[in-house]
């Protein structure tokens, strides 16, 4: 069984800046996705960014140039810089792991509270 425990989250001022962090523990692919993503009030939850192992990273444009994924995986950790941070980033951010060989996991973290006061 796969756990991840988010961390990070907070209030801060337009402009400022937050790192997220995720610990995954468990059993699990090497060969893998992880990505956050974030769900504000009333709205569907949305691809923030995502990381493979391998290092390859995709971004949705409303946080390009902004924020910053990245992976240890030594520590099966990942994390999220985020700057420059807009009142319309206040949503709940939830961690996400992919496998991508057998046993297929599709797991997520219970998330947790960004909010950026204007």
């Amino acid at each position: 069984q796969v756990q991840l425990v988010e961390s990070g989250g907070g209030l801060v001022q337009a402009g400022g800046s937050l790192r997220l962090s995720c610990a995954a523990s468990g059993t699990f692919s090497r060969v893998n996705i992880m990505g956050w993503y974030r769900q504000a009030p009333g709205k569907q939850r949305e691809l923030v960014a995502t990381i493979r192992s391998g290092g390859s990273t995709n971004y949705a444009d409303s946080v390009k140039g902004r924020f910053t994924i990245s992976r240890d995986n030594s520590k099966n950790t990942l994390y999220l810089q985020m700057n420059g941070l807009k009142p319309e980033d206040t949503a709940v951010y939830y961690c996400n792991l992919l496998t991508l060989q057998w046993p297929i996991i599709n797991s997520w973290g219970q998330g947790t509270q960004v909010a950026v006061s204007s």
